[in-house]
């Protein structure tokens, strides 16, 4: 029995539109947009896999004008432009295609629809089954008993399968009928006229009663009313519409079905492409064998399995690997060891390098020189098993992290592909992810490890280069990488908790959710379940007829921005929002802090996400400890639980003034708020000064409340609705007020025109210290997606060079208390403040020492400002 043949044919400029709408823009790193790549990718992947086809065509428009202009030379006429965003990614779309042999062809003088029409009428009468793949539905006229047109509806993956039952099914018409019925109502996207006043309905009413447009123009007589005036008046219009939507079967191409054979894809073709494009999702899917079932085929790649730990293994120079078994490494065993050096490939189980003396005294040794992945991640796992690792010389997480913060690495493999690199396994193929991940057989292992060493020698070279071309080897040599060390050190060390003290919060806040639930309920006139939002909406809407703000899916929405619009209303609001943030005080805090303390050294060891925001800030995890909220007392409170590790230390903490005012300040050189802050003026009172033309006694505290929200307001990227929303006030007052600030300080205002400038011509913006952000979006067609861009390429050097600055003083601080021999320890990093515990005769060195060196960790036009306070606790020393 013959193997069935099946015609797969993809209008390729209808599914590339389809795609490009349907997804948000999206970037790489080279600030190209791929969305319509991606969807095209998506859908193509799904045609493969359920089509299975043996002859595949994927055909695109030549050109503007087409021979049916000759008939109708506005035809097409008023379509608006291609947004270049689309028009860019057609290349690549191309290449795509070739990546995976994937026949595509164009035409001169003639439509996609007309290379589909003709292949798919040619495969017919060659006993072929076929299937077109458009959002096109001029295209269901192809049907037919072998061909079934797919249309794409909502999104891009579903479809709505056209053959002549359905068709006949969803208007009572044959495929053929639908020239007839294009005829009659024409089509706006094509700018066919059709007959004026005949729509879907009724030119289907028709053709069911005289079968086509000749016929019915032959009946007129038949007809009265304004449908047949219409009908004699649009005559011409109906003949020369129905050829403008009739496909061309007829095409003369150039090629022949034996051309579109189609024997499927070589995975290796695709995955540079999809490296370039920056597909890290498909690239994981490529690499772990998901396509096929199989992994992909490897090099054989030798390496020594060590038996026991030898000197050649032990070189100056070396990658080296460690394989930390869970994600929080403070609580968790490591899996395995690789080093890669001149002398070959080596892999060392755990048990026994951490039983060899020679390899914790090389790991220990900061003379021998050690390129690793994530190095505060694995000095930390190290310094938990008691093993040292010193001399780390690279880190290729920090180094990839600098280059392009929006390109996440979350392992190896993934940066790996990133960079053009193959041979790596992700861990999730590896080990399984949730409750089937295990670690495999000591040979499997030792190959992903060795792998991974093996790609990790590779990226060094490539990054290095890289850093030295973008001008960021310093922040990367002289900022994050000794940063790394510190937080190393800041994660180890921990910060003491009172569990006692914490439990009786926690007890103390038990008892106000009952007092708040009673009143609350007592407000409401009877009981309810206050965490449930369909009864909470029913007492606040029904029963106690408050007036609803918006409605969801579900019934009436109770967010908390809902619940503060109803504050005015009624007392019951204000008491629901206040037992909501006791509520999430009592779990997330309280009873979260209790579950992550050591149970051996009685606090907490957060960890810091140094290669995670774009702007270079710091942000914590297990636990956060800068979310901690600080609005209520009750939440300021949970910072008495935050004490010295030593019985009579004190805790010290120190933080910047105003910093990103200051940087703004120095970055766009504005004298009004150099002045101010050279003179140590309340920088809010100058600003309503300023802009509202008045002295300072005559400064009142809404004006000082006004003008505060719009200083930070800047830095953050303000807009008109974004203050309008903060101060209660019109989005009109407060584009007012905005206008009335950039007029009295026009440093800022040029500052903020000459930095998106600047973005638009680089594709990035840069930090006082070289830190870069990628913004493609900021030359987007799209509104909303440059507006963005905008706001973010004017707050990132702001934001960013104040995140630079405190990972500085960090620095400089851990140099100080090792030169000055002091046992004060750096504990927490939190937003713009510095958090230390210290023995009390120590303290008066601090007092000078930590501003001194704060204040002078970038030396700025203007003057940088630290605030100190300490006592027995967190909450004490503020």
């Amino acid at each position: 029995m013959l193997d069935k043949k099946k015609m797969v044919l993809i209008d390729g400029n209808s599914i590339a539109y389809r795609a490009f709408f349907a997804l948000p823009l999206l970037n790489n790193d080279k600030g190209v947009h791929t969305n319509a790549i991606y969807g095209f990718t998506m859908i193509l992947m799904k045609i493969l896999e359920e089509e299975n086809p043996t002859h595949m065509l994927v055909a695109f428009d030549a050109g503007k004008t087409t021979f049916r202009h000759k008939t109708y030379s506005e035809y097409k006429g008023g379509r608006q432009k291609t947004p270049p965003e689309l028009s860019e990614q057609f290349p690549f779309i191309h290449e795509l295609l070739d990546a995976y042999k994937i026949p595509r062809y164009q035409l001169e003088n003639f439509e996609a629809d007309d290379i589909i029409g003709t292949f798919s009428k040619k495969a017919e009468e060659d006993g072929f089954e076929v299937k077109i793949i458009s959002g096109d539905k001029d295209l269901t006229q192809l049907a037919s008993d072998r061909t079934t047109v797919s249309i794409t509806k909502k999104g891009i993956t579903e479809v709505d399968s056209y053959t002549p039952a359905f068709i006949e099914e969803k208007y009572g018409l044959s495929p053929s009928q639908i020239i007839d019925m294009k005829g009659l109502m024409g089509d706006s996207s094509d700018n066919i006229p059709g007959v004026q006043g005949v729509g879907e309905k009724t030119a289907i009413k028709l053709l069911k009663e005289y079968g086509s447009v000749e016929k019915l123009l032959e009946s007129l007589d038949e007809l009265k009313g304004k449908l047949k005036e219409r009908l004699e008046t649009h005559r011409e219009d109906a003949v020369m519409s129905k050829e403008l939507a009739t496909i061309n079967t007829e095409a003369p191409l150039e090629i022949t079905i034996e051309n579109l054979t189609y024997s499927g894809y070589d995975p290796k073709l695709v995955l540079p492409v999809f490296r370039e494009l920056g597909f890290k999702t498909l690239i994981d899917k490529f690499d772990t064998g998901a396509e096929t079932g199989e992994p992909e085929e490897e090099e054989d790649l030798p390496f020594e399995t060590a038996e026991a730990v030898t000197a050649e293994m032990l070189t100056d120079d070396a990658v080296l690997v460690v394989e930390v078994w869970n994600e929080n490494y403070h609580r968790s065993a490591i899996a395995g060891f690789a080093i890669i050096n001149e002398n070959g490939r080596y892999y060392l189980p755990y048990e026994l390098a951490a039983e060899s003396q020679e390899f914790k005294q090389w790991a220990a040794d900061e003379n021998k020189r050690k390129t690793v992945f994530d190095a505060k991640r694995s000095i930390v796992a190290l310094k938990w098993q008691g093993i040292e690792l010193e001399g780390v010389d690279f880190d290729i997480l920090l180094a990839s992290y600098i280059l392009d913060a929006s390109q996440t690495a979350d392992d190896v493999a993934g940066l790996a592909r990133l960079k053009g690199i193959s041979g790596t396994k992700t861990d999730e193929a590896v080990y399984s992810k949730g409750a089937k991940r295990k670690l495999p057989e000591q040979e499997l292992l030792a190959d992903h490890l060795v792998r991974k060493g093996e790609a990790l020698k590779k990226l060094r070279d490539i990054l290095e280069k890289e850093l030295h071309e973008n001008d960021q080897y310093d922040l990367y040599h002289d900022l994050e990488m000794p940063l790394a060390l510190i937080l190393a050190e800041m994660e180890a060390t921990g910060v003491k908790v009172d569990t006692h003290r914490l439990k009786e919060m926690g007890a103390e806040l038990t008892k106000k959710l009952q007092a708040l639930e009673n009143k609350i309920h007592g407000l409401a006139g009877e009981a309810f379940n206050i965490n449930s939002p369909k009864q909470l909406g029913v007492i606040l809407f029904e029963k106690l007829e408050l007036p609803p703000v918006k409605k969801t899916k579900t019934g009436y929405s109770t967010s908390a921005d809902v619940l503060e619009k109803l504050a005015d209303h009624h007392e019951i609001a204000e008491q629901i929002l206040l037992y909501r943030q006791i509520g999430k005080l009592q779990s997330t805090y309280i009873e979260g802090l209790l579950k992550v303390v050591h149970e051996d050294s009685q606090k907490v060891h957060t960890r810091f996400n140094q290669a995670l925001t774009q702007t270079g800030r710091l942000s914590s995890t297990d636990p956060n400890l800068q979310n901690i909220p600080i609005r209520l007392e009750e939440g300021r409170k949970i910072r008495e639980a935050f004490i010295p590790s030593k019985e009579g230390w004190v805790i010290f903490a120190a933080d910047y003034s105003q910093i990103e005012l200051r940087v703004l300040a120095h970055i766009a050189q504005d004298k009004n708020l150099m002045e101010a802050f050279k003179n140590d003026m309340d920088v809010h009172t100058k600003t309503a000064m300023d802009v509202f033309h008045v002295g300072h006694d005559e400064v009142t505290s809404n004006m000082r409340r006004q003008a505060k929200a719009v200083n930070f307001g800047i830095v953050y990227g303000i807009s008109d609705y974004g203050l309008s929303q903060s101060l209660g006030i019109t989005r009109k007052e407060a584009g007012e007020f905005i206008s009335r600030y950039l007029e009295s300080f026009d440093g800022v205002r040029e500052y903020m025109d000459e930095i998106v400038r600047e973005a638009k011509q680089k594709g990035y913006v840069s930090t006082l210290l070289q830190r870069r952000r990628y913004l493609p979006e900021i030359t987007s067609r799209n509104f909303n997606l440059r507006s963005f861009a905008e706001r973010t390429a004017m707050n990132t050097p702001i934001q960013g060079s104040a995140a630079d600055i405190i990972k500085k003083a960090m620095i400089d601080m851990a140099r100080e208390l090792e030169e000055q021999k002091l046992q004060t320890n750096l504990l927490l990093q939190v937003h713009d403040e510095l958090i230390f515990e210290a023995p009390p005769e120590e303290i008066e060195i601090l007092k000078k020492l930590v501003p001194q060196v704060m204040e002078h960790a970038v030396e700025l036009d203007v003057p940088l400002k630290v605030d100190y306070s300490y006592g027995s606790s967190w909450y004490d020393a503020k």
